[in-house]
């Protein structure tokens, strides 16, 4: 795809239909009268008090593409994500941060690392969890790479960011590697089998990877989500952007991680699924906390999520997404849904000794 110039603004394409079976179009929404249901945002106010802080690796990389008042990555070659690298989508990634390591039980990671001496952390974001890793591990090289520069400047002296662009050849060694940490790439991988060979190729012989991937859709531990509903098109709306880009985001429904982790070469491979609670609806403290949090992170920015799917991919108007989200905020607001959403872990070892061909 060919760069544009800092501060342009991109402009929707014509929607197409889509393969998903079930996607209602766009003016869906437009027509429907939103439901009447209770609205509780309780928790809304969570997200003013987060801290975000964003400088420069390099003015070089900052050609940003505009939308509706929202930056994005500079389409330049692959390098591209559908989320935004602005100051409030920060925050958002910050929370998650949050909520991802309170569902893990208050860790980081799953895998069974010991000492690491040398560690990568792909699509580091703003580096929230290579800056605890290193604080963790202060004799561990901890580097984490995206394509965008939005981490910050004061880290751990032992932590260190590098901009990279995943969807290529790493710029790394072979088997220089002791944990390769990767998550929330969904969306922005071209080639998952190539991405977990790459893992392969760096990882020293023993070395283990650890990738967290999340299933794009709303379930509800006590009701079914009705299909017609915005939350029950949801995932199908992702689903049919992900088919149109060609960066799939059915990698947890698809089991891809295990499969192509398998083809890579990893052994000793390890699944598990986490729940995600969406609001203050569990009664364990530390889901409790970890809905609330996620509850805050994902209505902090709505838009921000899905504004390059919705409408730069599939082509809806943003009136269209601002009549969607109406509809989307007002069903997740109901207390009466115990809303949640799966996150799947998935870890595998470099073998020590390489099978002979």
């Amino acid at each position: 795809m060919g760069e544009k110039a800092e501060g342009t603004s991109t402009a929707s394409p014509k929607t197409e239909e889509s393969s998903v079976p079930g996607i209602l179009p766009a003016s869906h929404w437009q027509k429907t009268k939103l439901p009447d249901v209770p609205d509780d945002d309780a928790d809304s106010t969570l997200s003013s008090t987060l801290w975000s802080e964003t400088t420069s690796l390099a003015s070089s990389i900052r050609r940003y593409r505009v939308l509706h008042g929202r930056t994005y990555h500079g389409e330049i070659g692959d390098a591209e994500s559908w989320e935004p690298n602005d100051d409030k989508h920060a925050e958002s990634m910050d929370l998650f941060h949050i909520m991802n390591t309170l569902v893990l039980g208050d860790k980081l990671f799953l895998a069974p690392v010991n000492n690491p001496k040398k560690v990568l952390d792909i699509g580091t974001g703003t580096g929230a969890w290579a800056i605890d890793f290193g604080d963790l591990y202060p004799n561990a090289e901890v580097i984490g790479t995206d394509i965008t520069p939005i981490q910050p400047t004061w880290v751990p002296p032992n932590v260190r960011f590098e901009i990279e662009d995943c969807n290529q050849t790493w710029a790394r060694e072979d088997n220089s590697f002791d944990f390769i940490h990767a998550r929330t790439l969904v969306g922005n991988i071209l080639d998952w089998g190539k991405f977990f060979r790459e893992a392969y190729r760096c990882l020293k012989p023993g070395g283990w990877l650890e990738n967290q991937e999340t299933e794009m859709c709303w379930k509800a531990v006590n009701a079914e989500i009705p299909e017609t509903s915005a939350m029950g098109q949801w995932h199908k709306v992702w689903h049919a952007g992900g088919e149109k880009s060609g960066r799939t985001f059915r990698l947890v429904e698809d089991n891809l991680q295990e499969k192509l982790m398998k083809e890579a070469g990893f052994v000793d491979i390890q699944v598990k699924d986490v729940l995600c609670p969406y609001g203050p609806w569990p009664e364990d403290p530390r889901e409790k906390e970890a809905g609330i949090v996620t509850k805050a992170a994902f209505e902090n920015d709505m838009d921000g999520y899905v504004l390059h799917i919705w409408h730069s991919v599939l082509g809806w108007t943003h009136e269209e997404v601002q009549v969607y989200l109406a509809h989307l905020r007002r069903e997740i607001r109901d207390p009466r849904y115990k809303l949640y959403f799966t996150r799947r872990i998935v870890i595998g070892r470099k073998p020590l000794q390489q099978a002979l061909s």
